[in-house]
């Protein structure tokens, strides 16, 4: 199980794409503790990633084609927001 502790600002820090079954207990900053699927925080590193591309025009893959050839944004948005009861997918 990996460990992973949320900073001030409400965010964890991800690096990389945790496997899909691997679970990460996630430490909240009030102390409690939930337990997410490494594919669950996968899903929440994308919808990160998405809202991210979307405030600053990027297209689906971070390209900035506004300009006069399309640029590669390599920077890939690290600190996601979690919070408790995250750890499930919102049924609709």
């Amino acid at each position: 199980m990996i460990n992973i502790q949320q900073d001030t600002d409400g965010n964890i820090r991800m690096r990389t794409i945790y496997p899909a079954g691997v679970s990460v207990n996630v430490v909240f900053t009030d102390g409690t503790e939930e337990v997410f699927a490494g594919k669950r925080l996968n899903e929440l590193r994308a919808e990160a990633n998405a809202a991210y591309r979307l405030a600053n025009d990027l297209d689906a893959k971070g390209f900035d084609r506004n300009k006069g050839k399309p640029l590669a944004r390599n920077k890939v948005v690290e600190f996601v927001p979690v919070r408790p009861g995250l750890s499930k997918k919102p049924r609709r």
